[in-house]
């Protein structure tokens, strides 16, 4: 069963935590993260785009010339795509761009993501990180005590504290999510992940109260 080192913030050694095997030891296939994080991207597209086509443009019912002996080229329509300000031939249309994933791979996925983040040496235990009023100097203390500074950071938190959010909005490189929200997607687009204590614990017991086997 793996473990992990909880730190304060000034980076001091607290405590061992010791991790689920479920979470930190998925033996699924990287290729399961791949899929979910196109899942992610393609299922925030809205596919609103859109052209005309030669029907749709207004205009162009008559015919602009007769078909023959006027020693010009056949035309219908002024409408047609050869011409200016006609339709579009082949052009983007309204779709529907996204994935659909089940409920239990998108969590395969997001377990193997975090395995491999923990392999790597990526994956960080705060024990609080309270603030009594919102201070983004706070925080960048906090991540430069950390050597997180240069890196882009996933804080994952248990509840969404008002100001912990507003503390990091102003930091380009860090985002906060709440441990429920959390996916494949976003532990693969950071370079680091930061847990409370709280969110990682809060992790762990969903997944023991899960009947399912994980795997």
């Amino acid at each position: 069963m793996p473990a992990i080192v909880v730190r304060d913030k000034n980076n001091n050694e607290k405590d061992m935590l010791q991790l689920s095997d479920v979470i930190f030891n998925c033996d699924a296939s990287p290729s399961v993260v791949h899929t979910a994080v196109r899942s992610y991207l393609a299922n925030q597209r809205q596919g609103t785009h859109a052209t005309k086509t030669r029907g749709m443009v207004r205009g162009g019912g008559k015919k602009p010339w007769k078909q023959k002996h006027t020693g010009r080229a056949r035309h219908g329509s002024i409408r047609s795509p050869l011409w200016r300000g006609g339709g579009v031939v082949f052009g983007p249309q309204p779709r529907d761009y996204s994935i659909k994933l089940p409920k239990k791979q998108r969590r395969v996925a997001l377990y193997k993501a975090l395995t491999m983040k923990l392999a790597d040496g990526e994956i960080f235990v705060v024990d609080s990180l309270n603030f009594e009023h919102p201070k983004t100097k706070q925080m960048i203390e906090i991540l430069k005590s950390w050597g997180l500074l240069s890196k882009t950071v996933l804080v994952v938190i248990s509840d969404m504290d008002k100001n912990i959010i507003l503390s990091a909005r102003n930091i380009p490189t860090v985002d906060v999510v709440n441990v429920k929200d959390l996916n494949a997607y976003y532990i693969a687009s950071h370079d680091v992940v930061l847990f409370t204590l709280d969110a990682i614990v809060s992790l762990q017991k969903d997944v023991s109260n899960n009947s399912e086997v994980n795997e």
